[in-house]
Formats: C-alpha cells, sequence, structure tokens
C-alpha cells in the first residue's frame, strides 16, 4: 500500500506518535523521530506563533544533524498537526510556516481544506486526515487528503464511536491508500492488529504522555501508569466535542464523570477551556482507554524498543 511505499524505508515498526495537545513538545518529537517512528506535534502548543517557527527550525536542524551522523539509521519524518476549524484564528499563519520549513508531513483535524492539501502538496508534502465514520473519509479524500487516519472508540482526546474493525472495513471497501488506526493501542501487539484489520499501522497517542519528554506534570504521567480502560470518561463537555478523559481528573474539579452534561457543539472552544470553568487542555487529563498496559514512566527511546519487541514476538507468535 502506498503507506509502506512512502515510508518503508523510514521507520521502524509501522506507527505514528499521535500529536497531543500541551503535551507534545520538540523534545517528544525529537525523541520519537530518532527512534524510528513518526514524531507529531500540534501547531497550537507553540504559542504565540513566532514560537511555531522556532520548533520547526530546531525539529528541521537536530533531525538533519543526527542524520547526517548515522546514515545507516536516519531518522523518521515528523508531522505537524493543524486543527481546521473556525475557531483556529492561526491556521493560514501556521500553514505558511509549514510550507517555509517544508514539513513532510501534516495532520489536519476537526475540517478538510482543499486550500491546506494544495499548500503542503506544493512542495511535496502529504496530508494525513484523521476521521470518525466513513463519511468524513470519503469527504477528506474527495478534498485532496493523501491520508487517513480512523480514530476509532476508546482514543485519546477527541474520539469515535465506532468499532475499528467495522470503521476500518468500511473505509477499505473503496480505500487501498494510506491508512493509519487511532484506539486503543498501546503495545507492539496491538500494532499487528491494526495491520491485520486492514490499515497500514498505529496511532499511538496516550501512551507517550507516560514519557520522560513530554510536557505533562508528573501525576499526570503516573496517573496513565496507574489506571485503565474503566477509568475513562467519554464527554463533550470540556470542549464541545466528545472525547476520552481520566476520570480521576475531572473529579479532581469537583465534578462526577458518571453524570457530566452535555455541552452545545456549537461553542467548540480549543484554546480558552469550553464549556466549563476547569481548563481542559490543563486541569482535565485526555487519555485512551489502551492505558492498561503502560506501567512506568520511561524515556521515548525505550518505550518505541519495547513496542518493536513487541510487535516483533507477536509476528514470530503467528509465523513459528
Amino acid at each position: 500500500m502506498a503507506f509502506q511505499k512512502f515510508l518503508a524505508d523510514k521507520l521502524r515498526i509501522p506507527v505514528f506518535g499521535a500529536p497531543l495537545f500541551i503535551i507534545s513538545n520538540p523534545d517528544l518529537v525529537i525523541a520519537q523521530c530518532k527512534a524510528g517512528i513518526v514524531g507529531s506535534f500540534p501547531a497550537l502548543n507553540a504559542r504565540p506563533i513566532e514560537v511555531l517557527d522556532e520548533w520547526l527550525t530546531r525539529i528541521t536542524t537536530e533531525l538533519a544533524e543526527y542524520d547526517a551522523a548515522n546514515p545507516d539509521s536516519p531518522s523518521a519524518p515528523f508531522a505537524v498537526n493543524q486543527i481546521v476549524h473556525p475557531s483556529n484564528t492561526r491556521l493560514q499563519q501556521d500553514v505558511e510556516l509549514c510550507v517555509k520549513h517544508k514539513v513532510p508531513i501534516v495532520i489536519t483535524s476537526l475540517g478538510a481544506v482543499p486550500m491546506v492539501n494544495e499548500a503542503i502538496h506544493s512542495y511535496g508534502g502529504v496530508v494525513y486526515h484523521d476521521i470518525i465514520n466513513d463519511r468524513h473519509a470519503k469527504s477528506a479524500i474527495k478534498k485532496g487528503a493523501d491520508g487517513l487516519i480512523a480514530v476509532a472508540v476508546g482514543a485519546g482526546g477527541h474520539a469515535g464511536r465506532l468499532s475499528p474493525i467495522a470503521l476500518i472495513q468500511e473505509i477499505r471497501e473503496w480505500w487501498d491508500g494510506p491508512l493509519l488506526l487511532s484506539g486503543c493501542i498501546a503495545t507492539g501487539d496491538a500494532v499487528l492488529s491494526a495491520q491485520a484489520m486492514g490499515a497500514d499501522g498505529g496511532y499511538i497517542g496516550s501512551a507517550f504522555i507516560a514519557t520522560t519528554e513530554a510536557n505533562a506534570e508528573e501525576a499526570y504521567k503516573e496517573a496513565i501508569t496507574e489506571y485503565g480502560a474503566e477509568d475513562i470518561v467519554y464527554s463533550n463537555l470540556f470542549t464541545g466535542i466528545h472525547g476520552n478523559y481520566l476520570k480521576p481528573s475531572v473529579t479532581k474539579m469537583g465534578m462526577d464523570p458518571d453524570n457530566l452534561p452535555e455541552a452545545d457543539p456549537s461553542k467548540m472552544d480549543f484554546g480558552s477551556g469550553g464549556n466549563t470553568d476547569a481548563k481542559a487542555w490543563k486541569d482535565i487529563w485526555g487519555c485512551g482507554q489502551g492505558i492498561g498496559p503502560i506501567e512506568k514512566v520511561q524515556d521515548t527511546q525505550e518505550y518505541v524498543e519495547q513496542l518493536i519487541a513487541e510487535y516483533k514476538a507477536a509476528k514470530a507468535r503467528l509465523n513459528p
């Protein structure tokens, strides 16, 4: 498939590190790419906008230096996530910076806009669009996206409601291009399972919160190692879009995670805290259902090596 053709020689395991709001920073992205997976971050993490230029300069420079010193094991490409939604007043400027730095991969969310795709294509970049259903997938490809990220039930942050099996098989009925699966993936076994379903690889987010490079407070990192799937709540209260969050962080803010009200989707907010006094991007901790296997906070390199070992072991079990 096209995913393998584009990245076959650049990834040690078919994995993208998902962009994590606030948490993904240059340290994490660079570590992910050096470890052999696609590292990514949301453009909105770099504030003010001048910081995005600085981040892109640092990432491209450090990865180029690493590649020059390690020609036999170069870094993987990196990606920048763009929120394509009217609430993002920085979109045009952020896209222009991606063009300036020739960002290899751009991940678009919450809207598919041909202008963004055309800008990234102008220098040979590729665009992956995340979707939660087949209708959105068809729309994204029609508008010029090169690949899809199927966000299934249980994914961290803004997540869908569909089974990964149902979502992948519906998309594969008509699309044979690049396709990643997001939702509860935290082990090498799960990456192989995603491929068995028909995806090209896995899209891993929550597990990277519990890495030393992640820009998350220590209590958040430790929570990833302590809780499991039953400790996640699905709600649209905090940003206007349904997503998954750690129940203990909701309780800490004085709310009952099992009795949260519905928010007004027309008041979506990705920068000022949404529909509550709690700051969703800081005080309410986004997290997917797949955190059960995460048992310790560790370096990104160590975690990726663990993923690779698990992936190889899972393949060996299937082909003894």
